[in-house]
């Protein structure tokens, strides 16, 4: 036994010192490094190098509340007594740079999504009709509820080339220094674009710019009525249709009433980008820029089987080679057209330490025809509508069409409209500051082309040719009517705001807005009650005021 015991033994351990002498002769498999990720000096703090790579990243964002109060003349409006209203707002930063042998190569993301309620300059009907947010759709949840979700930039830097979603090369000011942000004044924060800058000693750079022209087209004025084959509508208010249909006049009779008329679409198609140049000098003193842009304001063609002739009450279907031939006399060779909008503006920016360290003071004035996205004069009341209200129960809508289509003529024929900017920020200590802020814009029209505008109401009823008892626009109606009105308004305001710690912003902002007629009173659509079939409160001018309040946190 103690025999086997002692082989047994001895087997085990010459195997052992095989087994150990083999494994001896393997390479040993060290575990990997592990590379820490090392912060990037070269572009600011925050950024750090992506493991493996040379590109710096930074990751930054934002949450905000807000909340905010504006008054309502009226709970009996449809759709209005919203007084308040609330946000919560996130924000996500993503900021890629790399170093190339043609200079930094950069990528910038930024995304913006928030739920907002309320009244309706917070839950804004702006940005439904821009396709940035969605609204609710239950009884108490119409138009006051909204979930806002945007793209706010995402675009590729290289070379003097900028390529992406980005804000327009045309703005200046851009409200830096306001809370609420509706001043007058172009502020095109996200917009589809391709740019190069071209940069010069001694601080000059030049941009040329070629952007998109969706989110700059305000409608043309619609006189939209029911036409054979043109859809339903009713004259003088914003339609929401594949067509948007619009009456021409081709022939009259010797007493000037309408014997034939025709609708052409006057929804504007993207035909061709928005061009846009800027020229910048950027100084120790403050900054200073020129900008200019060009757009198109188009219309449609003949809307088929829309053309109507004959006398009152028995509509003739007019063959479309006969309306051309009509419209042709007069020197417009079809329906569908193109006119050439255009804006200029010019900002001058002070930086002014030597009255407190970060005091800064904006001025900017801009005028445009065909353009009032561009010139900002529609930044309070709305975008993308014809005429809207600046309250609800407002006493009258402001009208902002880029255009209208002459009804006598047939032709385009563009508004025009300016706007001025003053803002000051002022640092009371590290802690406090405050903006104060001022601007004023008009809005104008043709007055031929409005009073036909009246004409072709007054004789254009359900689609048929209409014979009015005389050739004269609508009396009293039409001079206290509202629409294509000259208009001038004020926007003003002031805040405070509190910064106990760094990116910390705790503040409050009010503002007034004056808006007024340039001549003459209007209905008040908040009063109903009249005298021998006039009103007895007409109106030139209306006001309101609002606030907000802010708590937002930057990292």
């Amino acid at each position: 036994m103690k025999l086997i015991k002692s082989l047994l033994l001895g087997s085990a351990a010459g195997l052992t010192a095989v087994a150990g002498a083999q494994a001896a002769d393997l390479p040993v498999k060290k575990a990997a490094p592990i590379e820490y990720v090392r912060v990037c000096g070269a572009y600011g703090a925050g950024f750090f190098y992506i493991p493996g790579t040379d590109t710096c990243l930074r990751v930054s964002g934002r949450a905000r509340f807000e909340t905010g109060y504006i008054n309502s003349n009226s709970r009996n409006v449809p759709g209005g007594g919203d007084l308040s209203g609330f946000t919560g707002l996130m924000r996500l930063n993503v900021d890629a740079r790399t170093q190339t042998g043609y200079g930094t190569l950069r990528a910038f993301l930024r995304l913006d999504a928030a739920s907002r309620t309320g009244n309706t300059k917070i839950s804004s009907g702006t940005i439904v009709r821009g396709a940035q947010a969605f609204s609710g759709t239950g009884q108490d949840t119409l138009g006051r509820v909204e979930n806002f979700i945007n793209v706010d930039k995402a675009f590729v830097q290289f070379a003097g080339l900028t390529a992406g979603r980005a804000s327009s090369f045309f703005d200046f000011y851009a409200h830096d220094y306001e809370i609420i942000g509706t001043s007058l004044g172009s502020d095109l924060a996200s917009t589809n674009l391709l740019a190069y800058t071209k940069t010069f000693e001694g601080g000059f750079s030049a941009t040329l710019s070629m952007e998109d022209p969706t989110f700059r087209k305000n409608p043309l004025y619609s006189d939209a009525v029911t036409a054979a084959g043109a859809g339903a509508g009713v004259a003088g208010t914003n339609n929401v249709f594949t067509t948007a249909p619009t009456p021409i006049i081709l022939s009259q009779n010797a007493n000037g009433n309408a014997t034939s008329v025709a609708f052409v679409d006057a929804v504007q198609r993207s035909r061709m980008p928005d061009f846009v140049g800027s020229l910048r000098y950027d100084a120790p003193w403050g900054s200073a820029q020129l900008s200019g842009a060009v757009k198109d304001v188009n219309t449609g063609g003949f809307i088929a089987g829309s053309a109507i002739t004959g006398p009152p009450g028995a509509p003739i279907a007019l063959a479309p080679n006969a309306a051309a031939a009509l419209l042709a006399a007069r020197g417009v060779s079809s329906g569908a057209q193109t006119e050439y909008g255009w804006a200029i503006q010019g900002g001058l920016k002070f930086n002014m330490p030597f009255i407190a360290p970060g005091d800064g003071l904006y001025l900017q004035g801009a005028y445009g025809e065909g353009a009032s996205f561009y010139t900002g004069i529609n930044r309070f009341t709305a975008g993308y509508l014809s005429n809207a209200a600046v309250f609800a129960g407002n006493p009258f809508n402001q009208y902002l069409s880029d255009a209208i289509v002459n009804p006598l003529t047939g032709k385009i024929e563009l508004s025009q409209s300016f706007t001025v900017v003053a803002s000051y920020l002022h640092y009371w200590s590290p802690e406090w500051r405050s903006a104060f802020y001022g601007s004023y814009g008009q809005m104008n029209f043709s007055e031929r082309a409005r009073a036909a505008v009246g004409l072709a109401n007054f004789e254009v009823g359900a689609g048929t040719a209409v014979a009015p008892p005389s050739p004269t626009t609508n009396g009293v109606g039409y001079v206290l009517s509202p629409s294509l009105r000259d208009t001038a308004q004020i926007v003003t305001g002031a805040s405070l705001i509190w910064s106990p710690v760094k990116d910390l912003d705790i503040g409050v902002e009010g503002q007034y807005i004056r808006t007024s007629l340039a001549n003459g009173r209007t209905t008040n659509a908040d009063k109903t009650t009249t005298l021998a079939g006039l009103p007895l409160y007409p109106k030139s001018s209306e006001d309101t005021y609002q606030a907000r309040f802010r708590v937002q946190r930057d990292f």
